[in-house]
């Protein structure tokens, strides 16, 4: 149950993420890697920065830092748009 409810906060987190930046590929399972990848993205940003964690929500023992996440899966859906943009003509 656990690790459920990680992959639901996660793929929340994503899906937030990728609507902020409105990159619409992907399903689901895109939305939880993209909230993983967005917590680790994130946090590590706001490490470099000196900047505080806020609104962690603690899932089975695990910290799973939401305002991060979401920050740090807009970013890297920002970079992967511009990098597999659409050609048109």
């Amino acid at each position: 149950m656990r690790i459920l409810a990680l992959l639901i906060v996660a793929g929340i987190c994503g899906a937030i993420g990728k609507s902020l930046v409105g990159y619409d590929r992907g399903g689901c399972l895109a939305s939880i890697a993209l909230g993983f990848i967005g917590a680790f993205l994130g946090v590590w940003v706001a490490d470099q920065f000196g900047l505080p964690k806020m609104f962690t929500i603690h899932v089975g023992g695990n910290a799973f830092p939401v305002l991060w996440s979401i920050a740090g899966s807009a970013i890297f859906v920002a970079f992967l748009s511009l990098l597999l943009r659409r050609r048109d003509g």
